[in-house]
């Protein structure tokens, strides 16, 4: 089911771009001195660096990305992490296709 929540968060360019980026997070983020890329996600401090914008504003895409189901968030120590949710994204993909 599609919901305002999804469109909002697919509505903008730069939560896209968060999006293809953690497709492939070996690809786009160096590596992380805790928490492994693909396993735990990509922290938000290195998001917000890739996108050239403050943590804050990264942290609002991420949060509307996180509620939409389309990232989960991961703490460890004092960082959040942040990775696909491949299922719920496929779900939506599903959605999409046979809403029209």
């Amino acid at each position: 089911m599609l919901s305002i929540v999804i469109v909002k968060a697919l509505a903008n360019e730069r939560r896209l771009q968060i999006l293809t980026w953690l497709k492939q997070p070996r690809g786009h983020f160096p590596p992380q001195v805790d928490g492994d890329l693909v396993r735990d996600g990509v922290c938000g401090v290195f998001i917000a660096e890739k996108l050239g914008v403050s943590p804050p504003t990264a942290s609002e895409h991420l949060r509307i990305l996180t509620q939409a189901g389309l990232v989960r968030a991961k703490r460890i120590k004092q960082w959040t992490f942040y990775k696909r949710d491949e299922k719920r994204i496929a779900e939506v993909k599903r959605a999409f296709r046979s809403a029209w």
